[in-house]
């Protein structure tokens, strides 16, 4: 059984749960703080969450799990298996976690966290969010899912990245992140709803 490490705390501890869920993979959940002991560097060599352990053997980073969970079980499809539209999906995925939802997190201890971030950073922070959203404009699809006609892993990081990054956005500052871009709200609420992803949502609250 894989063994999922982390706090569900944490949006991409919580989409590669989702990613689980969805494959239909039996996995036991184990928290796991994000710490710099030796035990989860062991695990996860930055110390992030989420890793996934699997016979012993341990994986970090999302987009690598989510490979893996890929090959490990290739139904439902979620990165599809023509090699440009494979690389379009990743493509996207990319950019909503590194031009928009990393972006944001520059002010995640201010937001939410009782910190206090630089006005030079929040300036900084604003216009390459500004920067990052006009790039996804350009590539993401929405219709009716991120990446075209199919649901699929450019779903599950919009929908875990632009909950992080619109929260960050709203709290910093007081704008939607997402004024007037009716496709990624589409899919965000379509997301919402998605079974996986429901299910997710219900047991962190729990």
């Amino acid at each position: 059984m894989i063994q999922l490490y982390g706090l569900r705390m944490s949006n991409y501890y919580s989409l590669t749960k989702s990613l689980l869920i969805e494959k239909g993979l039996a996995f036991e959940e184990v928290k796991a703080p994000p710490t710099q002991k030796e035990d989860n560097l062991a695990r996860s060599p930055m110390g992030r969450m989420p890793a996934i352990g699997v016979d012993g053997h341990y994986l970090s980073e999302t987009l690598a799990i989510a490979g893996y969970l890929e090959r490990l079980q290739p139904e439902p499809v979620l990165i599809p298996a023509d090699p440009f539209a494979a690389g379009k999906v990743l493509e996207l995925a990319c950019h909503i976690k590194l031009d928009v939802e990393l972006v944001a997190r520059r002010c995640l201890g201010e937001a939410f966290f009782g910190q206090t971030v630089s006005d030079e950073t929040k300036a900084n922070t604003e216009a390459d969010l500004d920067k990052g959203m006009k790039a996804l404009d350009r590539l993401f699809i929405g219709a009716p899912y991120a990446a075209g006609s199919e649901l699929s892993l450019a779903d599950f990081y919009t929908y875990f990245s632009f909950g992080l990054a619109c929260g960050v956005t709203q709290k910093i500052f007081n704008r939607d992140l997402l004024e007037g871009r009716d496709k990624i709200k589409a899919v965000m609420a379509r997301m919402a709803e998605h079974p996986s992803v429901a299910q997710v949502e219900a047991e962190k609250a729990s």
